[in-house]
């Protein structure tokens, strides 16, 4: 079978400016076939490079009008364009160059194999910039991701460039040492915004999950020949300290007052459903349906996007307030996670309670306190919108912890066996 040969040629040609008497040099190449589109294209590449002496060719004819007559520019026995400059002649001897160099490609990719014009786009690739790689995919694939990731992907953006000192990796300078010499970097990475200091290593292993989420996925669209992300080992995380509220605490917090009525009954809300502060905000009345004597939510998770169906108590659907028109929020004016800290800090301290209490405790509270109460982890992990099981168990660790401090409560004052 005859292989097709596409005859594109390239040729150096002027236009004209429209605001002086001088002329662009560009190259343009016909035809040229591009993926999506039917026909033949013109191909045009500006070089950068102006003249104002051309010589024309009064016995070629470009364009006649009824007012006026251009004619091509005169060119020597190679093509090159004449001009009475001894610099425009050397602009036009540059451009054809480039053009010598650009038909040479075009050439040689009529005459390629299936497996060398693999091979000249796999090299075209490795030229291309992974950080503007990473940062496109962060905007194109998580579009719809919670603000969290986003901010986090938008991070290791910035962290990439800081780490090579500029904004530009390409592609065929990643390899496993790289991978590695950032993989120890991010450790010691600075935190972002006005914090001072470096990251913990629980932030450290999220980026760095990241720079590798993003490797793989080079490696998926052809940027990568090998899958260098299943190579390299993740940073381990540390499990963080989940502070949580008893059942008297949170008895005492409902009994205090709060200058912030909306931030209490919010707060109280989550440790009796699981609710993160983000999901309770966006609750609107549309989406608690009551269900004969019960009442359940039936919302679309912030952070995972996973649709949720969750029965809620009759004391959770008090602390709603009063039904409101079905679009209107349930906990309206609940302050963002950034003003909602000071308010929180004086009813908590209020509430005699001294250990540092943030909003999320109340979904630490309801999570362990399910737990203690014999919910099984399964159950808990779905209630809570967990995608994963494993993600609950560290509540898990702390019921084990307080059952084996239990264990230890009653002590007798002498074992005699005999």
């Amino acid at each position: 079978m005859r292989k097709s040969i596409v005859n594109t040629k390239v040729s150096v040609k002027l236009r004209k400016s429209e605001y002086a008497n001088e002329w662009y040099l560009y190259l343009e190449a016909y035809p040229v076939f591009v993926a999506g589109k039917k026909s033949a294209q013109r191909v045009r590449e500006y070089l950068n490079r102006v003249i104002t002496t051309p010589i024309w060719d009064k016995k070629h004819t470009a364009r006649t009008t009824e007012t006026s007559q251009t004619f091509k520019p005169k060119r020597d026995v190679n093509g090159i364009i004449q001009c009475k400059s001894e610099n425009d002649q050397d602009a036009c001897v540059y451009a054809d160059g480039i053009r010598k160099i650009r038909q040479r490609e075009y050439d040689n990719a009529a005459l390629y194999t299936d497996t060398e014009a693999e091979q000249a786009e796999q090299n075209e690739r490795s030229r291309c910039n992974f950080i503007e790689y990473f940062n496109k995919i962060a905007v194109e694939k998580h579009k719809a991701a919670s603000e969290s990731i986003i901010v986090n992907w938008n991070r290791v953006g910035v962290l990439l460039t800081l780490f090579v000192n500029s904004d530009t990796i390409l592609f065929s300078q990643i390899n496993l040492k790289l991978i590695e010499e950032f993989r120890n970097w991010i450790l010691t990475a600075p935190q972002g915004g006005n914090k001072s200091g470096t990251v913990s290593q629980n932030t450290a292993a999220t980026y760095f999950s990241i720079f590798k989420a993003a490797l793989k996925q080079a490696f998926i669209d052809g940027y990568l020949t090998v899958d260098l992300s299943a190579k390299v080992k993740k940073i381990s995380g540390q499990e963080s300290r989940r502070e949580h509220l008893t059942v008297d605490e949170l008895n005492t917090l409902a009994a205090t007052e709060c200058d912030r009525p909306v931030l209490k009954r919010a707060a109280l809300f989550s440790a009796l459903t699981g609710l993160r502060h983000c999901d309770i905000q966006k609750l609107r009345w549309s989406e608690i349906q009551k269900d004969g004597d019960n009442y359940r939510l039936n919302f679309t998770q912030k952070k995972t996007k996973g649709v949720e169906y969750m029965p809620i108590s009759e004391q959770a659907y008090q602390l709603c307030g009063e039904p409101m028109a079905p679009n209107r929020l349930v906990f309206e004016d609940l302050p963002n996670p950034t003003w909602i800290s000071k308010p929180l800090e004086r009813w908590i301290k209020a509430a005699g309670i001294t250990r540092k209490i943030t909003f999320h405790c109340f979904r630490h509270t309801f999570a362990t306190l399910q737990l203690a109460g014999g919910t099984d982890i399964y159950t808990v992990s779905k209630m809570l919108g967990h995608t994963n099981v494993r993600t609950t168990q560290i509540y898990a660790k702390v019921v084990d912890e307080k059952k084996e401090k239990a264990a230890d409560v009653i002590k007798l004052s002498q074992i005699n066996v005999k």
